[in-house]
């Protein structure tokens, strides 16, 4: 069976129904794999996070902003490691800490490779943004105890940058403490990924869990906007490729994004 005229590689050659599938399984798994470096920082801030809350519980304390700083080697080392991440850390629960009603030990990559704590206002009588708890990369992890991929989303707590931004819960004592996250400017994903859904004969684009697309190929779709009528969530629970309604949605491997396409 050949394929309709219109459907082509970028050598003008057509291209069939097996190859197209082939091709965008490869795309998706690529994508996964880029994400999944990123969410290899992600873990290891999570690990190492709840090793020492959980060494401070074991002592009969409530852990600290100070208990924290133990962190800041690490964080310092997979931010000058993995070239997405721009910015990386823990984000406390409230009540977690016994000095401050809210906290995010976060480290920030700049200018010449160096890096720099973030240091927001987070007092509620002067900050906007003190309460991060409804924000995507908070609430999806917290709520269903998986990782998730936020945004994009103009970050005005940390850069007043677009960015993505990546997160898995942190647990200590039994209980949900916050999340480890990474953020990711969305100039560098788009730079590292838009190559890749420009290789697909038809239009493609990367949704979030939320249906929010994190990156596209597809003029009738930007950055940012919303996918509707599309159970992505389903397609990642499932963990399988889906077609319906014209379009094909495949998961990018374990990371949560479905490369939508047609």
């Amino acid at each position: 069976m050949s394929a309709s005229p219109d459907l082509v590689d970028v050598a003008g050659t057509p291209v069939t129904p097996t190859r197209r599938t082939e091709a965008e399984e490869r795309v998706a798994a690529r994508v996964g794999g880029a994400l999944e470096a990123v969410f290899d920082a992600v873990a290891a801030t999570r690990a190492e996070t709840a090793a020492l809350l959980g060494r401070v519980l074991g002592e009969g304390r409530t852990p600290a902003t100070a208990d924290l700083a133990a962190l800041r080697p690490g964080l310092h080392l997979r931010l000058a490691r993995h070239e997405l991440v721009s910015g990386l850390g823990f984000v406390a629960a409230p009540g977690l800490l016994g000095d401050v009603p809210a906290w995010l030990e976060w480290w920030q990559s700049c200018a010449g490779g160096g890096v720099r704590p973030l240091l927001p206002d987070l007092d509620p009588g002067r900050s906007a943004y003190s309460d991060y708890t409804h924000w995507d990369w908070f609430a999806l992890p917290r709520d269903t105890g998986r990782r998730a991929v936020a945004g994009p989303y103009v970050d005005y707590l940390c850069s007043d940058e677009y960015s993505l931004t990546l997160s898995a819960p942190v647990e200590a004592g039994g209980r949900f403490a916050g999340v480890a996250a990474a953020d990711v400017y969305l100039r560098h994903f788009e730079a590292a990924v838009l190559p890749l859904l420009r290789e697909l004969p038809r239009p493609a684009r990367l949704v979030n869990a939320r249906g929010r697309v994190a990156a596209s190929a597809d003029p009738a779709h930007l950055a940012g906007s919303l996918t509707r009528g599309a159970d992505v969530a389903a397609v990642l629970e499932r963990g399988r490729a889906v077609a319906g309604a014209g379009v094909r949605m495949v998961p990018c491997g374990g990371v949560p994004l479905v490369l939508v396409v047609g």
